[in-house]
């Protein structure tokens, strides 16, 4: 069962990164792809109504890893406790920046929540990066299953480093990029007029450098956490993993290059999903890896709940699932075709 929830809590965050990716992707390019209010309301209006269903995929998936493997929760939320503030604290500025905007018509109002959604979204998914690069890396995780650092030291790995150091940071970089294309093709797909002719035009850009900086990012992996692709390797259906990777990024780049805006999409939330997948794989069966000790890492074995409390537990998140899954299909039927905006100003 333990192995169950592990992939369970992958999916979570897997469909989470997906589906609020693309809104932070919007919030990147908010700036870019929109130069005045018509076309500011109209990327607002392509994630409106999705937006804040798709980050209660973030807090499911919390809820599910205090369920599963509450050591790992009490090791990683009291050693990431700045980083995990920072990270509140942007995401309740972006949900606020979404809302107050249409409050008041004045330019100067529009303009500085139009700003802080574009900063909120940004360093959220610096953030999100650097979380993902750290569980890679491994953490100075003791004896007794708790950690403390710095938010930086001097930004080289080691056994002591801080939350950031080079390969969190390339991690966090690589997530802008890549939240960044994968707005651009979502907004492509969603709008029409000089916002999709611009986002259309961003994704065939942020594509490219995405595959470019991912062949970085691998390498650096490689350097940084040496354990990870030999375990990859070792599992034969894993390798079908790397192959959606390949694949879905292949689809995304013609797909986007020939202007075609729902294959482009798909194969976006594809390369993600797989990417993450991949990274799953290769870290099973630890949780959290100590870089003081090997022995010192949280496993799926050593961090989880009573196995009595996963099989019940398991009973109730399929049947959670399913509502899930039929709200959202639902909410995105209803939200089909592109999006259109009110010309007097209301709303978004």
């Amino acid at each position: 069962m333990e192995t169950a929830w592990y992939f369970l809590i992958a999916l979570m965050l897997a469909v989470y990164v997906v589906l609020d990716g693309f809104d932070f992707g919007a919030g990147i390019l908010h700036l870019f792809v929109a130069r005045n209010d018509e076309e500011r309301r109209t990327v607002l209006g392509a994630i409106g109504p999705v937006w804040d269903g798709n980050e209660v995929w973030l807090l499911a998936g919390g809820g599910v890893l205090v369920y599963a493997f509450p050591k790992a929760y009490a090791a990683g939320f009291s050693g990431f406790y700045m980083p995990l503030m920072m990270a509140l604290w942007l995401l309740i500025l972006r949900g606020i920046s979404i809302e107050l905007r249409s409050h008041e018509a004045h330019p100067l109002w529009r303009s500085f929540w139009d700003g802080v959604f574009a900063f909120s979204s940004t360093l959220m998914s610096v953030v999100l990066g650097a979380a993902l690069g750290n569980v890679i890396r491994g953490v100075p995780l003791t004896a007794e299953g708790y950690f403390a650092g710095p938010l930086f030291t001097d930004f080289l790995p080691g056994p002591h480093a801080g939350v950031l150091d080079w390969y969190t940071v390339l991690v966090g970089v690589f997530a802008v990029l890549t939240l960044a294309a994968h707005g651009a093709v979502y907004l492509a797909w969603k709008t029409q007029g000089p916002v999709h002719i611009r986002s259309a035009r961003a994704g065939r850009i942020l594509w490219p450098a995405v595959a470019v900086l991912g062949v970085g990012v691998t390498a650096a992996t490689a350097v940084v956490q040496p354990r990870l692709y030999p375990s990859l390797v070792a599992r034969p259906w894993t390798w079908a993993l790397a192959l959606g990777i390949a694949v879905s990024l292949g689809v995304v780049l013609a797909a986007a290059r020939r202007n075609r805006e729902l294959p482009a999409f798909l194969g976006s939330c594809g390369f993600i999903a797989f990417l993450l997948a991949a990274t799953a794989a290769g870290m099973h069966p630890n949780l959290l890896v100590s870089t003081l000790d090997p022995a010192f890492s949280l496993t799926i074995t050593n961090a989880a709940a009573g196995e009595v409390s996963l099989r019940i537990g398991f009973v109730w998140w399929s049947l959670a699932m399913l509502l899930a899954v039929g709200y959202f299909a639902y909410l995105f039927y209803s939200f089909r075709g592109k999006v259109t905006v009110d010309t007097r100003g209301a709303g978004y």
